[in-house]
């Protein structure tokens, strides 16, 4: 079962009085590795003067490197985005036998190709406790199982915030409020990972929420609307896995509905727009919307009463074509395969 969805992203701001614009980087386009097929993409900037780079980074990230050659007064980005939102198992992979349980040591060549993903400082006192409190590092236990439980922990312990305000909280503030916006949690999650030995990275991207088709009878249902926004989550390297997503905001791990757009070992790399601008006044504003645009007929959404007529109709058209032209059909029994050691039973000769 598969729905094809269309997304839209758009950004306009706007300044009080003509401004220089310094060389902007846009992180807006859906990474390579992207485990949700994206069909069509697009991405428009105005002032329509302008020199576009499409580029990667060191991560292999891609990013669009926009110079503005003259002064403007307002500045917008649109991204349209064609995805197949194809279900996806967040637990379909396999582990070397070494990391099947945790904790574990990466082999010798992943540790040094993972080094910018192990990368810890020194956090305050209820880093140190909650990991005490919820990560024990000395009974080995099924990875998996280590990760989903660290997940729901720590989406249990912090409290979900919409936070307008840029940049990131430290982990320890994050801790000490217990609360945060997607952004927060993520980084956080990064930093505990990587002080168990995990290697971790933050993800910028874009969710893709949409309404169940019928109401759950035994738990949430989930949004009441159709919902795309950007968001951020993290990624643990797993060897045998690859790269594995956790999102702390829900509980849970990465599916179709998480669209990576960037991924990196520090959050600053992964911000989705980066410039400046003359000294002025600006407003903002943003879209974010996902339309459905395909949807495959199932269980708990079949066929219309529309569709049905219209499949009928086409059927009986068929009818008569068929017989306007005298097409008849024969039904026979002779069989299309014989046993070769068993040719003369009833069930071949009856």
């Amino acid at each position: 079962m598969a729905i094809r969805v269309a997304l839209r992203h758009k950004t306009v701001y706007t300044y009080d009085r003509l401004v220089s614009l310094s060389p902007h980087v846009f992180r807006l386009r859906p990474a390579a590795h992207s485990r949700t097929p994206i069909e069509a993409y697009s991405f428009k900037v105005h002032p329509k003067d302008h020199y576009l780079n499409w580029q990667q980074d060191p991560f292999g990230n891609y990013q669009a490197r926009v110079v503005f050659p003259e002064k403007a007064t307002q500045l917008s980005v649109e991204v349209e985005v064609i995805a197949n939102l194809q279900v996806i198992n967040p637990f379909d992979f396999f582990v070397e036998e070494y990391a099947e349980k945790f904790p574990f040591k990466y082999s010798a060549t992943l540790q040094k190709e993972l080094v910018p993903y192990l990368e810890t400082t020194n956090h305050g006192p209820l880093f140190k406790q909650w990991l005490e409190k919820n990560a024990d590092t000395k009974t080995p236990t099924p990875i998996v199982d280590f990760l989903v439980g660290i997940n729901q922990k720590l989406n249990k312990d912090i409290a979900y915030s919409i936070r307008m305000e840029a940049g990131v909280q430290t982990p320890e503030e994050t801790l000490v409020k217990a609360l945060g916006s997607c952004r927060d949690s993520a980084w956080l999650l990064v930093h505990l990972l990587r002080h168990l030995g995990l290697a971790a990275r933050f993800v910028s991207g874009y969710l893709v929420q949409l309404k169940a088709d019928e109401k759950s009878l035994d738990g949430p249902s989930g949004t009441e609307v159709d919902f795309t926004d950007l968001h951020a989550w993290a990624e643990v390297y797993i060897p045998g896995a690859g790269w594995v997503g956790m999102d702390a905001t829900s509980g849970l791990f990465a599916s179709e509905g998480h669209i990576p757009l960037a991924c990196t070992p520090d959050y600053i790399s992964a911000a989705p727009v980066v410039g400046a601008t003359d000294k002025c006044e600006v407003s903002f504003d943003f879209e974010n919307k996902v339309t459905r645009i395909y949807e495959d007929p199932r269980v708990t959404k079949p066929f219309t009463t529309q569709q049905w007529e219209n499949i009928n109709a086409i059927g009986q058209q068929v009818d008569k074509d068929l017989e306007a032209g005298d097409v008849r059909m024969t039904m026979g029994g002779e069989p299309t395969f014989v046993s070769i050691d068993d040719m003369e039973s009833a069930q071949w000769n009856t």
